[in-house]
C-alpha cells in the first residue's frame, strides 16, 4: 500500500520525534514545549493553517486536499500529555524529567498523527479539509472538553472525528474495534464519614468511622452486584481511605473515602450515582455516624458511531488486513467522548505488542508501530474524502 511504504520510509523521522517527545514528557495542560514543537513541525510541513492555545495549549492544523468540492471537513486527533510515574523502561531515551513520563503513549499518537500531517500536507490526494488536532490534558484534565468549548468543532467546521491509542497485548500494527461503547464513563466520588473519636482502648465510647468505613467499603460492593443487570457493565472502586489521625491508639473523629465509578451506559451511570450515595449514607447511619457524599461525573462514554466504525476499521483492514472488530469495551475512561458527543467519528486501538501495560512504570510505545497507525490517519482522510474520478 503506498501510504504505508511511504510511512517505511519516514520512519527514522517519525521515531526521532517521537523520542524527543518522550525525553521531554509535560502534564496536563503545561505542554508548552511539547506544543511548540508541533506547531513548529506543522508549519515546516507547510500546512495551510496552524493554530495554537487553543482549548489552554492544544494545536490545531490544517491541510486542504487538491480540491474541495465534497466540501467535507475530516478532524484527527492525538493527545500530547504525559503521567506522573517515575519511569522505570531503561530506554536510552527515558525521560529526563524526574517524576513524570508517558506511559500512556501518547507521545506516539503525536509523532503518528505528526507522520500523517507531513505526507498529507506533500500528496494533498484528496478532496475536501484535514483537521489534525493535538489535545492537552487527556489524563484527567479533560482538555478534550477544553478544545470543544474552545470552538474546535466551529471554527473549523468538523464533521467527523477519528482518534487512536495504542494498545498493548495485541501484535505491533494491528488493529481492533468495535461498534458502540468503546470506553467507559469515568466518574468519581468522595464520601466523608463523621462519628465520635475516642481512644483506642474505649470503643464503646466513641462512633467508630474506621470500621463505618469498611463496612461501607464493602457494601458498596452491592451497589454493582444487586441493583445494576448482569449483563451490563459496572465498576465501583474505592481507592483512598484517609482518617484524621496517624495514632495507633485513635479513634479517628473523621474518615474520607475517594474512589471512582464506572459505566458502558447511561442508566448504570445514574444507578452508581444514586446506589453509592444511599449506601453510604444509610450504612452510615446504621452505626451511628454520618456519611456525606459528593459524586462528580466526568469523561462520558466514548461511543463509537455505527456508520463511522465501518469506515475506521475498512481503512485499518487496508492497511493490516485483518480487524479484531470484537474487541471487548474498556472500562477506562477518554475524553475523546466529548468530541464523539458533538459529531460522528469512531475510535481504533492499534497493536503495541507484547510490552508493559499503560500507566506502568515500564511501559514504552513501540515504534515499529509507527507505519502502521501514520497509514490508518492518513487514509482516513483519503478514504472518507477521495479524489473524484
Amino acid at each position: 500500500m503506498p501510504v504505508k511504504n511511504r510511512f517505511a520510509e519516514l520512519l527514522p523521522e517519525i521515531t526521532a520525534w517521537r523520542r524527543d517527545f518522550h525525553q521531554n514528557p509535560e502534564l496536563d495542560y503545561q505542554v508548552h514545549r511539547t506544543a511548540g514543537r508541533v506547531a513548529e513541525l506543522l508549519r515546516s510541513f507547510g500546512l495551510d493553517e496552524v493554530a495554537e492555545g487553543v482549548g489552554r495549549t492544544g494545536v490545531v492544523g490544517v491541510i486542504r486536499g487538491r480540491s474541495n468540492a465534497s466540501g467535507r471537513v475530516i478532524g484527527l486527533r492525538a493527545d500530547m500529555d504525559a503521567l506522573p510515574i517515575n519511569e522505570q523502561t531503561g530506554a536510552e531515551y527515558a525521560s529526563k524529567t524526574p517524576g513524570v513520563m508517558h506511559a500512556c503513549g501518547h507521545d506516539g499518537h503525536t509523532a503518528m498523527l505528526l507522520g500523517a500531517a507531513k505526507y498529507l500536507a506533500e500528496t494533498r490526494n484528496f478532496d475536501g479539509t484535514a483537521v489534525v488536532i493535538f489535545q492537552p490534558a487527556e489524563e484527567g484534565g479533560a482538555g478534550g472538553l477544553a478544545m470543544v468549548r474552545d470552538g474546535l468543532v466551529e471554527r473549523w467546521g468538523i464533521q467527523e472525528f477519528y482518534g487512536m491509542h495504542n494498545m498493548p497485548g495485541y501484535p505491533v500494527g494491528s488493529f481492533a474495534i468495535r461498534e458502540g461503547a468503546m470506553m467507559a464513563a469515568a466518574d468519581q466520588f468522595d464520601i466523608v464519614i463523621t462519628g465520635k473519636g475516642g481512644h483506642a482502648a474505649k470503643p464503646h465510647e466513641a462512633v467508630d468511622t474506621m470500621l463505618v468505613a469498611a463496612q461501607v467499603i464493602v457494601s458498596l460492593q452491592s451497589v454493582v452486584a444487586r441493583n445494576v443487570d448482569p449483563l451490563k457493565s459496572g465498576v465501583v472502586s474505592v481507592c483512598v481511605v484517609q482518617s484524621d489521625s496517624t495514632a495507633h491508639n485513635v479513634i479517628p473523629q473523621v474518615v474520607k473515602l475517594k474512589g471512582t465509578a464506572r459505566s458502558l451506559a447511561p442508566e448504570v451511570r445514574d444507578q452508581l450515582e444514586e446506589g453509592i450515595s444511599r449506601v453510604a449514607t444509610h450504612t452510615a447511619a446504621a452505626f451511628g455516624a454520618m456519611a456525606e457524599v459528593t459524586y462528580e461525573r466526568g469523561y462520558p462514554v466514548t461511543m463509537n458511531h455505527p456508520e463511522a466504525t465501518g469506515f475506521a476499521a475498512e481503512v485499518a483492514r487496508q492497511v493490516a488486513g485483518a480487524v479484531d472488530m470484537e474487541m471487548e469495551p474498556l472500562m477506562a475512561g477518554e475524553d475523546f467522548s466529548y468530541m464523539l458527543n458533538e459529531r460522528p467519528g469512531a475510535y481504533i486501538f492499534v497493536g503495541n505488542g507484547d510490552t508493559a501495560m499503560v500507566h506502568h512504570p515500564a511501559y514504552d510505545f513501540d515504534d515499529n508501530a509507527i507505519p502502521a497507525g501514520s497509514s490508518w490517519y492518513a487514509g482516513m482522510i483519503e478514504a472518507r474524502m477521495p479524489l473524484p474520478a
